[in-house]
Parts: C-alpha cells; structure tokens; sequence
C-alpha cells in the first residue's frame, strides 16, 4: 500500500507541474502528461515495472471514457452516422490493414501475423485525439466530425478483431507474454491476461463464441438489468448510490470482460451504447465524469513513462523507421480518403493529421496477438514502443496542423468564388445563426441585402430556401467592393474569426468613414476590439438571450412582469454605460484581471448598479404604497 500511495504521488505531482506548463505553451495537456510521464520513468527512474497496479488503474480512464462515448451515442445515431462510419472509418480500416499487412507480409512475416499487425496499427488514439479537439475546439469542425466517426468506428472494429484473431494462431515456441513486463509501463496485456486462464487452451472457435456470448450477455444487461438496478437505487433516495452504482456497472462489466481475456473499454462502450437511452443517461454521465478525466490523464503519463528507451537505443533506426512509416502509411491512407470524400482545406489536413498515430487499444490486440500465438515476445516488445511513440507524436502532428491551417485559406479552393452582381443598402458578411436572423428580418421589411460568406454550404442551403448569397471571402478588398461599399448604408459583420472580423471593420471604416457598422462580438473583450476598429454597434451575440432568461427568472421569483421588464431595462442602460466606462481602460496587451485601473472601475460600476436596480425595486414598492394609500383615502 505504501508503494502505491508513493507512486500515485510521483504520477500526481508530475501532471500538476508538466500539465499547466504545456499548456500555458499551447501544446496541449495531452503532450503535458506524456512528457510528465517520460521524465519521471526513463529519464529520472522513479517509476518502473513494479507500478502495474497504478498503470492499471490508470488504464480505467480509457475505459469510463469510452464508457461516456457510448453514453452520447444512441443506436439510431450510430444508424444515422452509418454512411460516415463505413464509408470513412471502414475505408480506413481496411485499407490501412491491408498496406501495412502487405507490407508487413512483404518482410517476411506469415500472413497471419502481417494481418495481425495491420489490425493493431490500423488504430488510432480515441483518448489522445478526442482530448486535443476537445481542448483546441476542433471537435465540432468538419474535420472534427469526420475523425470522430473514423475513431468511433475503429472503436467498434476492435470487437470483430479480437473474435478474429484466436483464429490466427500460430506454432510459435517463443509465445510467453512478458511484452508488458519487459515494456515496463502499458501493462496492456497483462491486463487482459491477468484472468485468461478460463479460455487457455481451447480452440480459436471456442474463444471467439466466448467473445460473442459474453458481448451479447452486456447488450442483454443493458437493456433488461441495468435500468431494474437503477430504479432500485433511486427508490432509496441516496444520492452517494447513484456514483456507487456507476462505478460498479463500469468495473463490473471491465472485469468480465478480462476474465475471458477482452478489451474492458469495449464492453464498457457496448453497455454506454445501449444505456444511451435510458432515463439515467445524464445522471451515469455526470457521475464518471470527474473519474475520467484524472485517470485518463494517468494513462497518458503511463504511456510517457512505460516507453522501454533500452529498446529504443538498442535499434533506434528501426524503430524510429517503423514509427515514422507507420504514421506516413496512415497519413497517406487518411489524405486519399478526404480527397475521395471532398474534404477541402483545414478539414482535409486535420482529418489526415489527427489520425496518423497508433491508439491504446493496440496495447490491448498487442497483448492478446502473444496470448493467442499470433505475435511472438520480440516482434510485439517492438510494436509496443512503435505504439507508443507514435503516440508520443500525435500531439506534434497538432501543432503542425495548426502551423499549416494558418496559411490556409477557409475558402474552397476548387470551387470559383462567386461574381457579385447584386447590390443593396444593407451588406452581410457571414451567415451563420446570427446573420441568417438579420438577414431574414431586414429583407422581409422590405430592404434589400447582399450576403458574403466563404462557407460554401451555408450559400447553398440558402440558396435551398429560396434565399440570394454569394459565396466569397468578405475580408477581401475587391469582393467588398463589388458588393456596393462604396453605396451600402449599413455593413453587417457577423463573421466567426474574431480577428477577420476586426480586420473586416478596419478595412470599411478606413474606405467608408460615414458607413455604419453593426458587428457581432463574441465576448466583452471582443466588443473593446471591436469598437477600436471603427463599429458603430456592436452587439454580443448571448447578451440579448441571457437578459431575456433573467427576466424570466425574476418573473418566477417573486417579481410581477412589469417590474421585470423594469429591471431588464435598467439593466441594460447600465451595462451600455458600463461597458463605455470601460472601453477607454482596457489595454490589448494585458489581460483585463492584470488591468488594476480596470478591475478598480468594473467593481465601483457593480456597486452602482446594484445601488440602481435595488432603489428603482424599492422606489417602486414605495410608489405603489403611496397609490394605494391615496386610493384609500379618495375612497374613504
């Protein structure tokens, strides 16, 4: 126990120090952890091969991650992704198993384990990558949503592989499974070897109707049992149960799933697929949550710390080949398929990029490819720090994707941009959620506008619904001036990239002083750049809905609709002043908490307007007293 809480330090003190320090640098935590692992494994040696049960416990991240995926997947969704799942994601499966299986068959190796070996490096790190577009906000890109179905198929994959590969087996004489001793940090299959002693020995058709049964048994559970439990443990209304019972379904479920030797994550992601229905959904969700996250960052320290560098150093022309092969097959694979799938730009070099890596469930194929005589002990000691440096490198191939996004325009690049022949007094640039309401209201008062955005799908949904766009990049010069800006009344900048939008208004203000500009900040701080820039009006986009939410509030607590809409208004008037109190304090070269002359006058306007909004509340009551009381007396 004292061994355990030891190490559990040294892991926890290194991610304290490594993490917020990558990140301040803008390399992500992902990178954080990994080095934190890297430094205090083969670089100091104060973690080893003796810590397997704390990589263990860490590898449990993986699994209640993949447990919450499963949880935001209802099974019509995946019918619904399923163009995407087998076209891009069943694409690059089979297509990266049989490039690096031939290639791997072309070395020498039986065909039984070159296929082995392109199921494993056909993978991809759904932990590392979900965790970096998460963090950098690409998860809701076109590219973001493109990897994520490849992921989520690769996820779902791992089932048919590990019922095929007890069908591999091979004669090999040297088949003990020490890779993860040796290896010294991923203990991937010890895992799954811990409790194989059930299926040792039988047939590989034996195995993969054990495989099928127990998959099964978790889909049964899910959808018969697990709701009954839950409904038990609400009836006793005690909230500490609901973590207890979460807990238990995702170590349960892991742990039978080790017993007949299978990956613990994809029973766990089964049971969150099917429990994606359920009314306790949002209530599992919430409870895995905070677990996830400190053990997932765990198993990327293990992963750092666990890279056997005696191997490394003892080849490193091979292994650094391998791994830098491994990463081009896969990066070529992924870049035909964007082009096969019309990715354009930014999607297409994210697609390609965030993908090139091998994952974490190759630790567990890995592992189970010895256990079955597919792999022998030396090829697959190789393929596990061939694993895991590519893993190492995944966060670099993210920064060098947003190296190359920069000098990558939005716009298509196949596709002309439009020629504006339209004018009117009322310029758009950009159409998304908050320019499509402006459009829709100023054209159906009868003015015209000319839209400009460079997303070429928003035009043609437009277009669908019967609405005039032009597709082009409005920062540019000459596609502004053949909207009309030389003749516009108003200029509408309801762009995404803050700083396009910044340069947008510095561009018409310096060639049209009198033209008024409305523009859509993203936040307070936006709103002073914006105002710098030469806007007129400048609204943030949640402003209006918050203040419409907290009068709704205020009407439910106590305050009559009136009195509401009172406090809505001074409110509002207040936060204008405000806000032009503030804009001559800001500084763009400091945050605004480091502004000491800033936070001083934001805290003094706080104060006045809870002085405002409390009296105009109390001048109110004592209006209606006074009423009330001459009332009287008239009546009296």
């Amino acid at each position: 126990m004292e061994g355990f809480l030891s190490q559990a330090v040294v892991y926890l003190a290194a991610a304290v120090i490594a993490v917020p320090i990558a990140s301040r640098m803008g390399l992500g935590s992902v990178l954080g952890y990994l080095a934190a692992g890297i430094i205090i494994g083969p670089v100091m040696g104060l973690v080893g091969s003796e810590t397997a049960d704390l990589q263990h416990f860490a590898e449990f991240g993986v699994v209640m991650m993949l447990f919450v995926i499963g949880l935001e997947l209802e099974p019509r969704a995946l019918w619904d992704m399923r163009h995407k799942l087998l076209g891009l994601g069943g694409l690059q499966i089979t297509g990266t198993i049989a490039v690096i299986g031939g290639v791997a068959f072309a070395f020498g190796l039986p065909w039984q384990s070159a296929l082995a070996i392109g199921m494993i490096l056909s993978l991809s790190s759904t932990a590392i990558v979900l965790q970096t577009l998460n963090e950098k906000g690409l998860m809701q890109t076109p590219g973001g949503r493109s990897s994520f179905s490849v992921l989520l198929t690769q996820d779902i994959a791992v089932i048919p592989m590990l019922a095929m590969i007890p069908l591999l087996a091979l004669p090999y004489d040297d088949h003990t499974p020490k890779a993860s001793d040796d290896h010294g940090g991923h203990g991937a299959h010890d895992a799954a070897h811990a409790a194989t002693n059930l299926l040792e020995g039988l047939p590989g058709w034996a195995v993969t109707l054990a495989t099928l049964g127990v998959i099964a048994g978790i889909i049964l559970a899910g959808i018969f049992l697990i709701p009954l439990v839950f409904r038990f443990i609400h009836a006793a209304r005690l909230r500490e149960m609901y973590t207890s019972i979460t807990l238990l379904i995702v170590a349960g479920i892991g742990y039978l799933m080790t017993i007949v030797g299978l990956s613990p994550a994809l029973g766990t992601f089964l049971a969150g697929v099917v429990l994606a229905n359920s009314e306790f959904r949002h209530e599992l969700e919430s409870d895995i949550e905070p677990f996830k996250g400190l053990l997932l960052g765990l198993f990327f320290i293990t992963v750092g710390a666990g890279i056997n560098f005696d191997i490394l150093f003892g080849n490193p022309a091979t292994i650094l080949l391998m791994t830098l092969g491994v990463i081009a097959i896969k990066g070529a694979i992924l870049f035909a398929i964007a082009l096969l799938f019309h990715m354009k730009g930014r999607s297409r070099m994210l697609f390609t990029l965030s993908l090139a890596q091998a994952g974490e469930f190759g630790f567990v194929l890995i592992g189970f490819t010895v256990q079955q005589h597919v792999l022998p002990t030396a090829l697959s000691e190789q393929l596990l720090l061939v694993v895991a440096l590519s893993m190492l490198i995944t966060p670099a191939l993210f920064i060098a994707y947003e190296v190359l996004s920069r000098r990558v325009s939005e716009t298509v690049a196949d596709e002309p941009e439009d020629e504006v022949d339209a004018g009117g007094p009322v310029i758009i640039a950009g159409i998304g959620r908050f320019g499509q309401i402006v459009n829709r209201m100023v054209r159906n008062s009868g003015y015209e506008t000319v839209v400009l955005d460079s997303d070429l799908r928003m035009i043609q949904l437009m277009r669908k619904f019967g609405f005039k766009g032009f597709f082009g990049d409005p920062t540019r010069p000459e596609i502004l001036h053949a909207a009309g800006l030389h003749e516009a009344s108003v200029l509408v900048v309801a762009i995404d990239d803050k700083e396009a939008a910044e340069r947008l208004i510095q561009y018409a203000r310096s060639e049209r002083p009198d033209l008024h500009i409305v523009a859509r900040a993203h936040d307070r701080v936006h709103v002073y750049r914006l105002f710098r820039a030469g806007a007129n009006d400048i609204v943030r986009e949640m402003f209006d809905s918050s203040l419409r939410a907290g009068r709704y509030v205020l009407e439910n607590v106590g305050l009559s609709e009136y009195e509401a809409h009172e406090a809505e208004k001074a409110f509002y008037k207040h936060d204008r002043h405000a806000m032009r109190e503030l804009a001559p304090l800001w500084d763009p070269d400091k945050p605004v908490y480091e502004n000491e002359a800033y936070v001083a006058r934001a805290k003094e306007l706080e104060q006045e307007l809870e002085s405002t909004m409390l009296s105009s509340r109390t001048g109110e009551a004592l209006d209606g007293e006074e009423t009330q009381s001459e009332e009287g007396k008239a009546e009296g």
